[in-house]
């Protein structure tokens, strides 16, 4: 028998990372190797109306067992792992029976996954945890909510005396780079609303997340030999250096914002002299900030450009997504039976925020009230991430729960 821990392992060794310069979708062919195997998978576990289109996107049902026609949810996970940080040869450890204190990533013993900063360790020794090597991503953003899904969908079809609606379930390429839904046909998928498998931890139920917009700063100068520079080169290494010098850093960053607080991040610089971008990421829980945010982009573009007139200095912003909040008061339900089915299973559980997005902020966006659920993944991005075996278990055991909750209702 497959386990969920035999899923996972399987899942984060495959390299599946997105790239947000790619302009084919998926953005990378790699993630089509991991989606044509759960289309596999969801075959030889007996789901029906299985598929997976060009652009990775699977589909397949779990079919319902009560005999009213009980309304359709969707349990919705990515593929994709996050183009900020190495994917390839993931080398997965397992450390059985947790004995407390920090874990030393033995390929970069440099890399510490402390306590202090993880104080959720505490409250899992004796169990079961994985970690990288420190030299890559795990993946578990989001192959913990992919392993979770395939276990409970594999579950619920090997016990049809267990209560439930039809449940559809929908893996996706590319949600790192915010195009997780953008060649998705929601007709053909369903559902009054879905769930995203994608969060951190046991027992939170994520309702409100950031909205989104990327600004990308473009600097063309004038290149020339630094020999004959003089009054001819206009250097964009340096004037874009200057735009990113005038962005605040006391406030509206990341290293100084919590909570709901916005903020501006730039996170990639590249270029040379004739030519020098930035990609800065515009984030708050209010969607009319995010206006405010871009004026102050050209704010700190216009002196520069009466300063260097012979350079351009582009501001373009293009949208990524929207807070979930509004769309989930369009279906109630969706949160309400997500707590129903955590307190099934014994846990109280927390509605919280989450300062990013994932694809149930688009989905929610576009129609299907979808909020976000725990997996047991942890630090994500980074090559510290790490997750619980047991706190991905008790996700799976909250989809159980949630496909019975959603049995009693009627179409």
């Amino acid at each position: 028998m497959t386990t969920l821990l035999d899923r996972f392992l399987r899942y984060v060794r495959i390299d599946t990372q997105a790239d947000e310069t790619s302009d084919t979708s998926p953005s990378t062919s790699k993630q089509l190797t991991l989606s044509r195997l759960l289309a596999e998978e969801c075959e030889a576990i007996g789901l029906a109306d299985v598929s997976c289109d060009k652009f990775g996107n699977v589909m397949a049902t779990i079919p319902a067992t009560v005999d009213h026609d009980a309304p359709m949810i969707v349990w919705v996970a990515h593929v994709d792992t996050s183009p900020e940080f190495t994917a390839e040869n993931v080398n997965p450890i397992v450390h059985e029976n947790y004995s407390g204190g920090d874990i030393v990533l033995p390929g970069d013993t440099t890399q510490v996954i402390r306590v202090e900063d993880n104080p959720v360790l505490r409250e899992l020794i004796g169990s079961t945890i994985i970690t990288t090597d420190g030299t890559t991503l795990l993946g578990a953003d989001d192959k913990a909510g992919v392993a979770v899904i395939m276990t409970a969908a594999a579950w619920l079809i090997g016990d049809n005396t267990l209560p439930r609606g039809p449940v559809r379930v929908c893996f996706t390429c590319d949600e790192e780079i915010g195009r997780g839904t953008e060649n998705l046909d929601l007709e053909k998928l369903g559902g009054v609303c879905g769930y995203t498998l994608d969060g951190e931890g046991r027992g939170m139920i994520d309702n409100e997340t950031f909205s989104a917009d990327q600004a990308v700063i473009t600097v063309t100068g004038v290149n020339t030999h630094p020999s004959k520079g003089k009054g001819v080169m206009v250097n964009a290494i340096r004037i874009l250096s200057r735009f990113i010098a005038a962005l605040p850093t006391d406030w509206l960053s990341p290293e100084t914002t919590d909570d709901r607080d916005g903020f501006l991040h730039p996170y990639v610089f590249e270029g040379g002299v004739a030519q020098s971008t930035a990609r800065i990421i515009l984030r708050d829980f209010d969607t009319a900030k995010l206006a405010e945010y871009a004026e102050l982009l050209e704010e700190i573009a216009e002196p520069l450009r009466e300063e260097f007139p012979e350079a351009k200095i582009d501001v373009a912003i293009s949208q990524q997504y929207r807070n979930m909040a509004d769309g989930l008061k369009t279906e109630p339900r969706a949160v309400a039976k997500a707590v129903e089915a955590m307190q099934a299973v014994g846990i109280d559980p927390l509605l919280s925020i989450i300062r990013g997005g994932t694809d149930g902020s688009l989905l929610t966006e576009q129609g299907l009230p979808t909020p976000n659920l725990s997996t047991g993944q942890h630090n994500p991005h980074s090559p510290r991430e790490w997750a619980s075996l047991d706190e991905m278990q008790t996700a799976a055991d909250v989809l159980i729960k949630l496909a019975e909750a959603w049995s009693t209702e009627r179409v």
